[in-house]
Formats: C-alpha cells, structure tokens, sequence
C-alpha cells in the first residue's frame, strides 16, 4: 500500500507545482495587461517619443516609447563648460505589444543615457538630434547620436536593431559610424548577430568634392553574442569582438 501512496504523492505534489506556476505566470500576465498604453507610464514621467508597428506579426499596432523621470531634485548645476543645469533624470524603454482588451508589457530596459551628463557637461542629449526609435519591416531600432559642443571632434551615431524571436527581443544588428568634423573622415561598421559578419567601411569624406574610393573590409566576430534588449547597456560603448 505505501508503495502505491508514495508515487501518487509525488503525482499530486507535481500537479499542484506546475498548476501554481501556471496561476502565478497567468496573474503577472494579467497585471501588465492595461487598456491605455498611458497607464504604463509612472506618475511623474512623461512620455518622450512613441512609434507604432507590428513587432510579432501578428497584424497589430504594438507601441514602444521611451519614457523619463521629471524628478525636479534630478536637474543639477553645472559650473564648468556645456550647460548651466543638466537634467540626469532616468529614462527607460517600454515595449508594448497590442492585445484585444489592451496593451501588455514584453519588454523594457532602464539604461538609456540622461539628457545631461555629469561627467561630459559639453555632450548633447544622445536622444535629442534625431529620432530616437523607429520601427520598420517587423523590427525595432534605438537610435543614438553622441554629440559634443567641446572636448572631441566626433560625431558618433549608434543604431541597434531588435527581432521579436524566441518570446524576447533579440539584438540582431548594431550599426556605428564615425564622422570627424575637422576632417571630414567617415568611418562606419555594421555587425550582423545572426551571421556573425562584421562589415567596416574606411576612406569616405565628408568634404571630399567628388566622390572617393573607400575600403570595405569583411571579418567575423570572435565571439557569439545572444543579448536581450533588457540586457543591453545603452549607456556605455560596446565593443563586439
């Protein structure tokens, strides 16, 4: 007889496991499903940029937005070059796909870089020259455009690009191009995830009158990335290799 409790014992035990899990996985879904996309903003943010499209082909209008703290206490002075105050409150990005009865959240990452900066005063705002998010062909792009009035002659832009796969959103390609503006020179190199191809491209300029030769040049990633977007750091360089 205990031979036969024993076994349904650890049946029972089992079931009640995996239908708790299911209970508690089906309430944390509900509780991020809200009818306003505007409910997923905190009290006290405000909404920054928003785009709308499909991102799990699903025919729907998913939205993703970056959002930002308006906390005053965050505005700071500046004595030395760039601003007077810079504003390091925080943001993040929210992406929210399109249900019937509302909007649930899949995603969000809280490292996207400050208007300010206190430690590059003289650094516009990354998010502020052009527009920060776009969504094209069931894919989503953070755009970043680094931007200094003192201390360096570069322009840097970053593109990330994130493919809703394996129920995450997946980096798939990173973009980076640097213009030097004393020059003219142009450089660029544009990393594919999927393949692991780097393509760099040299020798372009700016100021050049007529068109210039430039060099492409093909490698492969040393290593295998599988970031996330809630794992990548938009605030700090990232060096693929």
């Amino acid at each position: 007889m205990l031979k036969l409790i024993k076994p349904l014992l650890i049946l029972n035990t089992l079931f009640f496991i995996t239908l708790t899990s299911n209970v508690w996985a089906k309430a944390e879904t509900e509780t991020t499903l809200k009818a306003n996309y505007k409910s997923f903003v905190p009290k006290n943010w405000k909404i920054l940029e928003k785009v709308q499209g499909d991102l799990n082909q699903d025919g729907q209008a998913d939205i993703a937005l970056i959002i930002e703290d308006t906390n005053p206490d965050h505005f700071v002075a500046n004595a030395g070059l760039g601003t007077n105050v810079l504003n390091v409150n925080e943001r993040k990005l929210l992406v929210l796909f399109k249900q019937p009865s509302g909007y649930q959240l899949i995603a969000s990452n809280h490292s996207l870089p400050t208007e300010g900066d206190a430690e590059s005063p003289c650094l516009a705002d990354p998010l502020g020259e052009t527009e920060a998010l776009s969504i094209q062909k069931g894919v989503l792009k953070i755009h970043l455009h680094y931007w200094l009035s003192c201390g360096s002659w570069y322009v840097t832009n970053h593109i990330y690009t994130f493919r809703y796969q394996d129920r995450a959103f997946k980096l798939i390609g990173y973009d980076v191009n640097d213009f030097h503006r004393a020059s003219g020179d142009i450089t660029a190199r544009s990393i594919n995830f999927i393949t692991g191809k780097v393509k760099s491209t040299t020798g372009e300029n700016e100021f050049a009158e007529s068109t210039q030769p430039f060099k492409v040049q093909w490698s492969t990633l040393k290593h295998r990335y599988t970031l996330k977007l809630e794992q990548v750091q938009f605030n700090e360089p990232h060096e693929f290799e």
